[in-house]
């Protein structure tokens, strides 16, 4: 096998990866966790 499909594939898989784990952290279960600084120190 040649080794520029290989790094494409793996690179694409990673940033599909990197992607999905940011959207659990954003809007999945971990998201109950996070503060909103704005909403913390309104006016």
């Amino acid at each position: 096998m040649q080794t520029a499909p290989l790094v494409a594939i793996s690179i694409s898989g990673l940033l599909v990866s990197l992607t999905g784990y940011a959207f659990y952290i954003a809007f999945g279960q971990p998201s109950q966790h996070l503060i909103d600084p704005f909403e913390e120190h309104g006016e």
